[in-house]
């Protein structure tokens, strides 16, 4: 396992359940935190819990404020260590209920977004040939249900696309990693009209640790993919 102490680590999304628990664990590890979110008052929030972090108010949805965001970022610190995105948006509807914008509303926060944040950042890191990614494409980026169109077509796509840029990256020491969530316990469903059993659901404190532990991976070697669902089906 290596130390995280000093490491540098940029964290997309950290104003949400699962982001705010990895926060707090990577903080806890003596990580260079550089934590970013869309709401500044749980940013606010986030940065009040969480003393000496570096904050950032980001719309994932605009490439331009991620490339403004990327820029601060290297200019300031360099090439991070570790990126971890984990923001993202889930819209469960059936198709004749889903919109045009539902669709690329989904496509533009969870996989355009994800592009992005590769265009300011993959080219720095294949530099010094060295840095970690994580994503977290859940479940249903690999096995669809019924409702899932949109939400499962933005997700097949960032696991298409992060095995491309693997192909990319093979002469380098840059590591990709995939977490496979199965149903968390988060803020994720809150305007989700689905009927779930929360109780059967994985805790967001338990998927941070996941996060954390990627962050830890050897040098020696990468964990390409790791999957982590409820051990009950929570659909009611």
């Amino acid at each position: 396992m290596e130390s995280l102490k000093g490491k540098k680590v940029l964290l997309i999304g950290a104003t949400g359940g699962i982001g705010f628990a990895a926060a707090r664990l990577l903080s806890g590890s003596q990580a260079q935190l550089f934590l970013t979110g869309r709401n500044e008052e749980k940013l606010s929030y986030v940065a009040a819990q969480l003393p000496g972090v570096e904050t950032y108010q980001l719309d994932i949805e605009s490439p331009e404020a991620i490339e403004k965001m990327g820029n601060y970022y290297l200019n300031k610190h360099g090439v991070p260590d570790i990126l971890i995105n984990a923001a993202g948006i889930g819209i469960i509807r059936p198709v004749e209920q889903l919109t045009i914008t539902d669709f690329t509303h989904s496509l533009q926060t969870n996989l355009v977004s994800v592009f992005a944040l590769l265009k300011s950042f993959l080219p720095a890191m294949k530099e010094v040939k060295r840095g970690l990614i994580i994503n977290i494409p859940g479940v249903l980026g690999k096995v669809p249900m019924a409702g899932a169109a949109a939400y499962s077509a933005s997700k097949y796509g960032l696991i298409g696309m992060m095995q491309s840029v693997r192909e990319e990256i093979k002469r380098t020491d840059i590591r990709i990693t995939n977490l496979i969530l199965g149903g968390v316990d988060s803020p994720f469903w809150d305007n989700i009209d689905l009927r779930v059993q929360k109780e059967k659901m994985i805790r967001s404190e338990e998927a941070a640790k996941a996060i954390w532990f990627l962050c830890q991976q050897p040098a020696s070697g990468v964990v390409s993919e790791m999957v982590l669902q409820p051990f009950n089906h929570q659909a009611v």
